[in-house]
């Protein structure tokens, strides 16, 4: 079903921007979401970062994020049919609560980022982008979590159609498929509901929520470059449409790359440019002028500054506390 067109509001309300991520539990990822938290105020972004969290997550775990200026929203969990969930990698199920963000309709637009992504740029010009589409980077289909799909047996991969085409027997090649690690979107009530609803008739598959969010926002999905969300598997699968000097956005995804569990023993993770990311979060994450309260002199609820928009030419394309273990070193 296709995304319900968003309505005229009944009040005329400011726009309003803001990030935000998601988390559950009382695990080691709100390192994740701190070290965002502090990477956003390093790029210099002049809007907040919601954290949308579940019921599960430790008082003492809302109080680091609060302490670094996060705005914490309690969810409930998004629980679709058993049976729908059952081929579901379980680790992702508990994702579809992210459904729920559609439901901030005081902002006028969000930028959703998971808790193991590090903003190293601003990217705060993502926000005019052209109203009405869903954007995001297309994802790779390179590695063996793919396996089950029909892309990773051809050998077919979106990020480089030329190099394995799609056999003309299979008909039409996949619709453009992308990460939700990260993506630009608009709240809607509307569009809350429906989410809500279909969700609990759509058909079991791998990635769970990610694969929903591609099927639901096909028909207004519109990708941005890889520099946005640079999944760590690009840059083996395909180095060669990976310059690290421009990337903005570092997703840390790949088994083994967590910065805050970083062994470098994984396959891949030995790699220097890893070992460089992994150095670079950590000098953001234990960089304690960035803490919230030493940028704003304890003022509560200060007001963000105003920022220069970047990337105009760029928008104008588009169409209408355990102890911390020091980082590796990246020589």
């Amino acid at each position: 079903m296709a995304p319900v067109a968003a309505s005229e509001p009944a009040i005329n309300v400011p726009k309003n921007n803001a990030y935000v991520t998601f988390l559950a539990g009382n695990g080691d990822y709100v390192k994740g979401v701190v070290g965002l938290a502090k990477g956003l105020r390093r790029a210099n972004s002049a809007f907040p970062l919601v954290v949308a969290i579940l019921p599960d997550v430790p008082q003492e775990h809302r109080e680091i994020l609060e302490s670094q200026g996060c705005i914490v929203r309690e969810i409930e969990p998004v629980y679709p049919p058993e049976n729908q969930t059952q081929f579901a990698m379980a680790y992702y199920v508990i994702n579809y609560s992210k459904l729920r963000i559609w439901e901030f309709v005081e902002y006028s637009k969000m930028i959703y980022l998971d808790g193991d992504i590090q903003v190293f740029d601003n990217i705060d010009h993502l926000f005019d982008s052209p109203d009405g589409y869903f954007y995001a980077v297309m994802d790779c289909f390179c590695e063996k979590t793919w396996s089950a799909s029909p892309q990773y047996k051809i050998g077919y991969c979106q990020q480089c159609p030329e190099r394995v085409m799609w056999p003309e027997e299979l008909g039409a090649p996949p619709p453009l498929y992308f990460n939700a690690g990260m993506f630009v979107y608009e709240p809607n009530l509307l569009t809350y509901y429906d989410l809500l609803e279909t969700v609990q008739t759509t058909p079991p598959t791998s990635f769970a929520e990610q694969d929903f969010l591609n099927m639901y926002f096909r028909d207004v999905y519109k990708p941005i470059p890889p520099v946005y969300n640079l999944v760590l598997a690009m840059l083996w699968r395909h180095p060669e449409n990976v310059n690290l000097e421009e990337v903005k956005v570092v997703h840390y995804c790949a088994a083994g790359s967590k910065p805050w569990r970083y062994t470098g023993k994984e396959e891949n993770m030995d790699r220097e440019d890893i070992k460089s990311l992994v150095k670079r979060w950590w000098d953001i994450y234990e960089d304690e002028s960035l803490d919230f309260d030493k940028l704003i002199g304890n003022t509560p609820n200060p007001t963000p500054k105003s920022t220069e928009k970047l990337g105009n030419n760029f928008v104008a394309s588009l169409p209408d506390t355990p102890p911390q273990r020091k980082a590796p070193s990246a020589a």
